[in-house]
């Protein structure tokens, strides 16, 4: 493989004249095109009534002249009939919650200029400000008689800096003063440096008023619910004295409205939280479980007493994470959401553990890659809606009753009425390491010629406990559009396979599930319709640890794109905004305590091995894996004279692809070196 000695500034020159260019549209295609991501849209969070009639859902869309993704509200009946917007314009609303009654809604909107608490009744579509306050409020629950709001806020603290500076001379310009941070936990990836401060719970009256701030103290407290008697509030915390250390060790309590009274029901070393209250207001459903310290832990359904007595477990004989819990309204069972081999369902679960698949074709809400997700919302006569989809389309709203369902909108049938789709096909195959069936999905260019060879993509997602699925995906299909085959699978450490098949990598990673990709790209091969010489690798995050790992294992691919990695486990474990994880949960011991430990599941390790061409692609404020993860491989390849390019996104965190012109750029990027190295 050649490549031009100006090959960085080749790759740099196309992809700036690529996004210049991205306002202009030279010709309608029947394929997808890079402008389209800005006309995708997509639902989520649909809020059915009480009663099952109607429901509130949000609508999501872009503008390609400001670069932002907005969100309106709109409701429609259960028969499908009188859909219509609630609110409009270029604003964000959302977290839509209905009162007890029907009659009223509570949301977010920014439509101010800055994130308020909205109340809007539902006969005559007046509204007002229920909060307003510098802090957003988030978390909302209507008391038993839709007369209080209880939420959680953000409160702030003064923190003084020990250090004294003299005064300065009058007139005089001197720099900012010195930043003193005491804290373990200090920023995080998408906000930046932390202020100083907590979540406080408050309740205020429905319909405004001086939010009545019920908490104090160094914790966060969240996912405030009201009891029956309208009296207590239950709510997660983590009030232990080493919260820094043993976050993940929160706890369930509940408070007295009259006096602040707070009383601790749960004490188990784990995480307890998002409580809900039975219909009778006797027992209290929480998630948790008992931690380990391993890499992945599965989610578990408790019941208790509401004062938190007899506790007890009843999805342990359910392999999988249990999530978005709701009463069912006889009290007799609840209502979660699970993933299972890739596809997100809802069920129905017994107080004795027995589970009831109600219905399946949950989409993600993502537009760029096909993470599993979605939501849902059931009423009491057993109405449901949800986030419908397919690997053809992004979320739009369905509908049922006991697995009947009825897709409602098609938000996106504008653009994909005349736009044809790479074809999705959903592959099992058998791992070289050990002969596990692994799942994958391959996606074909249009107007797909088995008879022809086509160049692969190998796309790895990231987590690495997580899993894709059978999702829509913006940048898959946009590297099917350009020409190419694309393959993503979950290889072991994957969710929703269940505790045994994520834990595989249980410090451990990355390991075998190099061997579980291979065999992927190997399954397709044999097929007949990839031309070997033009195989090429990329992912993101832990797909982007793969990445790494696999050039530095093999060199059967032309071309590789690293996207926001990690390199070097030692340096990443004190860097990245995650410090307990990176130390306590995917390592057993501290980087100087082992360094050789690190150092064995570094990619950095094997950088000497590396001849593929590599780009790598990062946001230049991610907190999660910071860019000098990329920087130190950057540097390490072109010592080691390998064609190699790097990609800074700026003002963007983990999350490249939130702005929509940072997706563009990231497909663009990725397409944009691989074809300097078709053959």
């Amino acid at each position: 493989m050649t490549y031009s000695t100006n090959a960085s500034r080749i790759v740099v020159a196309v992809f700036l004249a690529i996004i210049i260019s991205l306002p202009v549209k030279s010709q309608v295609s029947n394929k997808l095109e890079m402008l389209d991501i800005f006309d995708l849209e997509y639902i989520s969070d649909p809020q059915i009534s009480p009663d099952g009639s109607r429901i509130v859902y949000v609508r999501n869309f872009s503008d390609i002249m400001t670069d932002k993704g907005f969100s309106n509200l709109w409701m429609v009946n259960f028969d499908g009939s009188n859909n219509r917007p609630l609110t409009t314009g270029e604003q964000n609303d959302r977290s839509p919650v209905w009162s007890h009654d029907g009659k009223k809604l509570v949301y977010f909107s920014n439509k101010s200029g800055k994130s308020e608490l909205y109340l809007r009744w539902m006969d005559s579509g007046e509204e007002q400000v229920v909060v307003n306050s510098e802090k957003s409020p988030s978390g909302v629950s209507w008391s038993p008689d839709d007369k209080y709001l209880a939420f959680s806020m953000f409160v702030g603290t003064s923190s003084s800096s020990p250090i004294k500076m003299p005064a300065k001379p009058a007139g005089a310009v001197w720099n900012a003063p010195p930043k003193y941070i005491d804290n373990l936990n200090w920023r995080r990836d998408g906000v930046g440096e932390l202020p100083s401060g907590n979540q406080q719970l408050f309740t205020v009256p429905a319909t405004g008023g001086t939010p009545r701030q019920l908490t104090n103290g160094n914790y966060n407290h969240s996912s405030p619910e009201w009891g029956k008697d309208g009296k207590h509030l239950y709510f997660s915390a983590n009030m232990r004295e080493d919260f820094e250390y043993e976050g993940q060790d929160s706890e369930l309590y509940s408070i007295a409205i009259s006096d602040g009274k707070i009383t601790k029901l749960t004490d188990r070393y784990g995480p307890d939280g998002n409580p809900k209250v039975s219909p009778d207001g006797k027992k209290l459903a929480y998630l948790g479980y008992d931690d380990q310290h391993l890499g992945y832990q599965q989610t578990e359904l408790y019941i208790a007493n509401i004062d938190g007595s007899s506790s007890k477990i009843i999805s342990d004989k359910f392999d999988r994470d249990v999530n978005s819990i709701q009463w069912a309204a006889d009290g007799k069972g609840l209502y979660f959401q699970y993933t299972e081999f890739g596809h997100t369902k809802i069920a129905q679960i017994s107080t004795s553990g027995k589970v009831t698949d109600i219905t399946e074709g949950l989409s993600g809400v993502s537009l760029g890659r096909p993470y599993t997700s979605g939501a849902f919302s059931i009423a009491a006569n057993g109405n449901y809606a949800y986030t419908w989809g397919e690997t053809y389309e992004p979320s739009d709203l369905g509908l049922g009753n006991n697995g009947r369902n009825q897709r409602v909108t098609t938000v996106n049938a504008d653009l994909f009425e005349y736009k044809k789709l790479g074809a999705v096909e959903e592959i099992w195959y058998e791992s070289s390491a050990d002969g596990r069936k692994i799942q994958g999905w391959i996606v074909k260019p249009p107007y797909f010629d088995p008879n022809k060879k086509y160049p692969l993509i190998l796309e790895i997602h990231g987590g690495p406990f997580s899993s894709y699925g059978a999702s829509f995906s913006g940048e898959i299909q946009l590297m099917a559009a350009a020409g190419y085959v694309v393959l993503y699978t979950n290889p072991r450490g994957s969710t929703s396979y269940g505790k045994e098949f994520a834990n595989l990598i249980d410090k451990n990673y990355p390991s075998q599930d190099y061997d579980d990709l291979i065999s992927g790209v190997d399954e397709v091969i044999s097929r007949g319709y990839i031309n070997e010489k033009q195989l090429f690798v990329t992912g993101g995050s832990g797909g982007g640890v793969l990445t790494a790992w696999i050039i530095g294992k093999t060199d059967r691919f032309a071309a590789a794109v690293v996207a926001k990695p990690v390199i070097n486990w030692y340096s990443w474990a004190l860097n990245a905004d995650l410090p307990i994880t990176g130390t306590k949960y995917w390592f057993d011991k501290m980087p100087w305590e082992a360094p050789e430990e690190f150092m064995a599941r570094s990619p950095i390790s094997l950088v000497g091995n590396v001849t593929t061409p590599t780009m790598l692609l990062t946001g230049e404020s991610d907190l999660r894996t910071p860019i000098h993860e990329t920087e130190q491989y950057y540097t390490a390849l072109k010592l080691q004279k390998v064609e190699s390019a790097m990609v800074r996104i700026p003002n963007a965190y983990h999350g490249i692809a939130s702005r929509p012109s940072n997706l563009i750029a990231k497909v663009s990027a990725i397409l944009t070196w691989f074809e300097n190295y078709k053959k």
